[in-house]
Formats: C-alpha cells, sequence, structure tokens
C-alpha cells in the first residue's frame, strides 16, 4: 500500500464502528438488544502530535430499528444514536500537575458525573427521549410518556 494511501486511510475521520448498545444506554439493563451493537460513525485515527486527540466537531442522530427481549416478550424499537460527520484534532485536556481533588461518584446508576462541576446529571438525554416520543424525568433520569 503506498504511503498516500496509508496516511488517507490513517488520519482523524468518521469510521464506521461497532458500538455496544449497553454502552449507549447503560440504563436499560433488564432488557437485551438483538443486535447487540450497532454500526456507528465515530471519529478515530491519527493526529499530527502526541498533544492533540481526534474528535467530534460535528454529530447528528440516527434512528435505528432494534429487537428489544425481556424474559419472553419482544418488540422492535426505534433508538437515536449519536453518529460523528467531522472529527478534528484538537489539543488534549490537561492533565496538569495541579489537578483539582476528585469528585464523589455519583451514587445512581442512570447518572454520569461533569468532571470540570462534580454535578451528577442523568446519562440520558432529553433528545433521547423526544427521540422515543416520550420526556425526560430528571428525577428518575428514565424517558416516560408525557402526561396529559
Amino acid at each position: 500500500m503506498k504511503w498516500l494511501d496509508v496516511y488517507n486511510r490513517s488520519f482523524c475521520q468518521p469510521k464506521e464502528m461497532l458500538v455496544s448498545i449497553n454502552t449507549e444506554y447503560p440504563e436499560e439493563v433488564e432488557h437485551i438488544f438483538v443486535p447487540s451493537c450497532v454500526p456507528l460513525q465515530r471519529c478515530a485515527g491519527c493526529c499530527t502530535d502526541e498533544q492533540l486527540e481526534c474528535v467530534p466537531t460535528k454529530t447528528h442522530i440516527i434512528i435505528m430499528e432494534i429487537m428489544k427481549t425481556r424474559y419472553l416478550s419482544s418488540e422492535f424499537v426505534h433508538l437515536p444514536f449519536v453518529q460523528h460527520s467531522l472529527c478534528e484534532c484538537k489539543p488534549k485536556k490537561d492533565k496538569g500537575r495541579f489537578e483539582r481533588p476528585p469528585c464523589s461518584p455519583c451514587t445512581e446508576k442512570r447518572r454520569q458525573q461533569n468532571p470540570q462541576t462534580c454535578e451528577c446529571t442523568c446519562r440520558t438525554t432529553p433528545q433521547r427521549c423526544q427521540a422515543r416520543g416520550m420526556e425526560l424525568n430528571e428525577h428518575s433520569c428514565r424517558c416516560e410518556r408525557p402526561r396529559r
């Protein structure tokens, strides 16, 4: 393979990757998804400097039909996933010597922590719920049918 071909295939750009649905939907622990992973465009590749990392600068939502199974019942559901449209090499987040003390971990599995503010927020976004015709309940961090 010629140098230019190697370079063009290895630089920072969206590439198809298989992503586990459980990684994208960690709150859905009581279900089995078929397939268990989906092909998504995600940023990957090399940057010209070790101080840079390949990160998404533009994303979009794609809806995929997945079989969701629980015990003896199964149904087809339409789940939104984030795809990366554009990628760039940007400076890595500085892990300097004067790092703040670590935050206390979030105690609920449906929450994730913002390392800048130490705030625990829902892993599921309002947009994911809206794509399914539902609303995010900020207290339970679950998508719920809107009340009328």
